[in-house]
């Protein structure tokens, strides 16, 4: 085939480190913004962005010219130096060292979607570390507690 074709959706998920509050709702819309843009410019296209005080997820397309490594290295990387500039409350804001990385079928974007959209009701009862222990468990991705959580 002499083109290069590809589809493929990811949904991203990573944490503030030690799972800070810090992503309050003043900064919120703000950081996804940003979040989508940093997606956006790396031709990843942005589809859904969310989370709470505590994380955020994001639903983009992956670019057959990056590496989901290189993907979250730059979003990561210029999201914690845009948030450190906003004021006095973000000046300590960093991520987690790490991230999951989930692949995600056409058919199930919108209910993926609808789940990013709904974190502040769905985090009244689920911890971010219960969240990702369902996930990683769907999605059968062996971990170990000692390691997952900075």
């Amino acid at each position: 085939m002499p083109q290069s074709l590809s589809q493929i959706y990811l949904h991203l998920i990573f944490s503030t480190k030690l799972r800070q509050p810090t992503i309050d709702l003043e900064i919120e819309p703000r950081l996804h913004e940003y979040l989508g843009g940093i997606c956006n410019g790396l031709d990843c296209y942005p589809i859904k962005v969310g989370g709470y005080y505590d994380h955020v997820h994001i639903l983009c397309g992956l670019s057959r010219r990056i590496a989901v490594m290189k993907l979250l290295e730059e979003v990561k990387g210029q999201s914690s130096l845009w948030m450190k500039k906003q004021g006095e409350p973000y000046k300590g804001f960093y991520w987690q060292d790490g991230y999951a990385a989930f692949s995600v079928s056409t058919s199930k974007i919108p209910a993926v979607c609808n789940y990013i959209a709904n974190q502040h009701e769905h985090h009244k009862t689920q911890s971010f570390q219960d969240e990702c222990r369902v996930f990683f468990k769907e999605h059968k991705v062996a971990y170990d507690e000692r390691y997952v959580w900075d």
